[in-house]
């Protein structure tokens, strides 16, 4: 089966936006500011974004409030061309615990980290649907690490499920891996070393 390319079909939904001279709406999932960064100096020239910072997955509690603290100061800092809000969801990490139980010792990559994409990307469809967004995506495939087709065939269904498109993305291509690195140390944004969850934390430890 011939891959997808999901970076040209961003580059495609961008296109008919502007001939059309349409500035939707995006709910915006964010794992962490550095992430972000990058997404939103790219999107915010075609997009009304609002970034939706859901991540019950990130443990302990202080690094959780440290990433929500730094989302929000490059918020307040990234020059944009269209104002960017910031929505907080709930901090209960009982919900990633019960939603990954039976896959503690997967690797980073593995079937855990699916669920985990499912859980977050869930909530960020029931936010953009009912709040009205056209659109719902993720920074989650700017990562090396993170699966951008398995993200995006997630997103797939959860936009059929809600009725909400899902805006096809993989922002680590066009060097947007790269350029995030670059936004993180022109911010002095807090970069950390693992993904955010317990297991990913012991993960990095280990090696």
């Amino acid at each position: 089966m011939q891959k997808v390319n999901y970076q040209r079909k961003l580059e495609d939904t961008i296109a008919q936006l502007q001939r059309e001279g349409r500035v939707p709406t995006l709910l915006l999932h964010s794992c962490c500011a550095p992430c972000s960064s990058y997404v939103l100096e790219y999107l915010s020239d075609f997009f009304r974004i609002t970034v939706l910072y859901y991540n019950p997955n990130i443990s302990p509690a202080e690094e959780y409030k440290a990433r929500v603290a730094e989302q929000k100061r490059l918020i307040s800092e990234l020059p944009v061309k269209h104002p960017v809000a910031f929505l907080e969801g709930e901090y209960r990490p009982e919900h990633f615990y019960h939603a990954v139980k039976g896959l503690e010792h997967c690797t980073e990559g593995g079937d855990r980290c699916t669920v985990c994409y499912e859980l977050r990307l869930r909530e960020a469809a029931e936010a953009a649907a009912g709040g009205g967004f056209e659109f719902f995506t993720t920074t989650l495939s700017i990562s090396p690490l993170k699966n951008a087709e398995k993200l995006n065939s997630i997103g797939r269904s959860l936009s059929e499920e809600y009725g909400v498109s899902y805006l096809y993305s993989d922002f680590k291509k066009k060097n947007g891996y790269k350029r995030s690195i670059e936004l993180s140390a022109q911010y002095h944004l807090y970069r950390q070393d693992y993904c955010g969850c317990v297991f990913s934390k012991e993960e990095q430890r280990n090696r």
